[in-house]
């Protein structure tokens, strides 16, 4: 009787190793499954006719586009950017243009290389005049637009004394801004939406969210996963779960957003793939059965670091950058309960089938751990080991 028991187990795991094994495979050779959304830094300095100002694009972006790396050993030197600063100049003109009372012109230098949490930028002086000295400013920006539908341009800009800031996306590079406090809403309703765009770009943040509710509609009892009675039970579980992770992820958004806490970003965003792999470990062999809302608050910690990076590198004054966390933040959070709506009422429904209990909830869980694996391992080790 146990060699019968023992050559089952063995047949189980070799079962549950191939599963792995295949996914993991199919993982590496998936194109774009670990892309990471682009920035760059763009500050204009904007007194009447004069414009002065700094823009801070990617070394990683730059090679994408215009390929520095020569040598091809995944690292840019000082050298290979400047043997191409003349095409550098070039590309990133041809992006951006401003307007007031008729087109400005820009003049650009690339001179220097800046450290960011994710990287090196190459800094980019700008300098220039406009027609008119007084009116709207018209920004057009269109950087890796056509190559990276992503990719953000965060602007500060001082128009005429008053600082505004904007994210500059495909539907947004096309902006006219105004003198004077009138953006204020404005810019709330735009950080808003950008913090609803986040959570669902963020694919590292919606596989942990989900590797937590898919047991939501589960008991896990005798060594076997049943469906819950009723959909209230399921419900409080989303709740405590959901409300655990956003009052975490708000307090590590709030202290890094305002630099009161630091954290280097190759750190957050390998404690964040840890999270994504120990939550989808646990759902294959429970540790935590109860009380999942306290793993949501404890990982829901680091993923706040995570999504205060990009608020936190424009450098915003106070005032505009309580806005645009405010206003961030609530988006990422109606942007996580719409997954919620999305996904709740359907999994109750399956929950009693095969199809979800292995499937979608051991199926979708392996699937996690093994993408959530290559992360980690990228991101520790800076690897590539899924082609962009």
């Amino acid at each position: 009787m146990m060699l019968i028991l023992n050559q089952a187990l063995l047949t189980h795991l070799k079962r549950w190793q191939a599963r792995f094994l295949l996914l993991f495979g199919l993982i590496l050779s998936a194109p774009t499954w670990a892309h990471k959304a682009s920035d760059s830094y763009l500050s204009l300095n904007v007194q009447g006719a004069a414009i002065s100002g700094q823009w801070d694009i990617a070394l990683r972006d730059i090679d994408f586009a215009l390929g520095l790396d020569r040598d091809g050993n995944a690292e840019i030197t000082w050298g290979e950017l400047r043997a191409r600063q003349t095409d550098l100049v070039a590309w990133a003109q041809e992006r951006l243009s401003l307007q007031r009372g008729g087109a400005c012109s820009l003049t650009l230098l690339s001179d220097q290389v800046d450290e960011h949490t994710d990287g090196q930028y190459a800094v980019l002086r700008i300098s220039g005049n406009c027609p008119a000295a007084s009116g709207p400013l018209d920004l057009n920006y269109r950087l890796l637009f056509d190559v990276d539908a992503l990719h953000r341009g965060l602007l500060k800009l001082n128009l005429d004394g008053i600082t505004q800031s904007a994210v500059l996306g495909p539907a947004t590079g096309v902006q006219q801004f105004q003198g004077g406090q009138a953006s204020r809403l404005a810019q709330f309703v735009q950080y808003f939406g950008e913090g609803i765009w986040h959570i669902w770009i963020g694919f590292d943040h919606i596989l942990f969210l989900l590797s937590l509710l898919l047991p939501a509609v589960l008991v896990h009892e005798a060594r076997r996963w049943r469906g819950v009675a009723d959909f209230g039970t399921a419900l409080r579980e989303v709740l405590w779960v959901v409300t655990a992770f956003t009052a975490a992820h708000s307090i590590t958004l709030t202290l890094a957003a305002l630099r009161l806490v630091e954290l280097p970003s190759r750190v957050v965003e390998s404690a964040i793939a840890a999270s994504v792999v120990l939550a989808a470990l646990n759902n294959l062999m429970p540790v935590v059965e109860r009380r999942r809302w306290m793993v949501a608050f404890a990982f829901g910690l680091i993923h706040g670091f995570g999504f205060a990076s990009v608020l936190a590198e424009l450098g915003l004054p106070q005032e505009s950058l309580v806005l645009s966390l405010l206003g961030f933040n609530l988006g990422v959070e109606a942007g996580q309960l719409a997954i919620v709506a999305a996904f709740l009422p359907l999994a109750f429904w399956l929950r009693n089938s095969g199809f979800y209990r292995r499937g979608v909830f051991v199926g979708g869980s392996l699937l996690t751990l093994a993408l959530a694996l290559v992360w980690l391992l990228e991101r520790l080790f800076d690897w590539k080991l899924i082609s962009a």
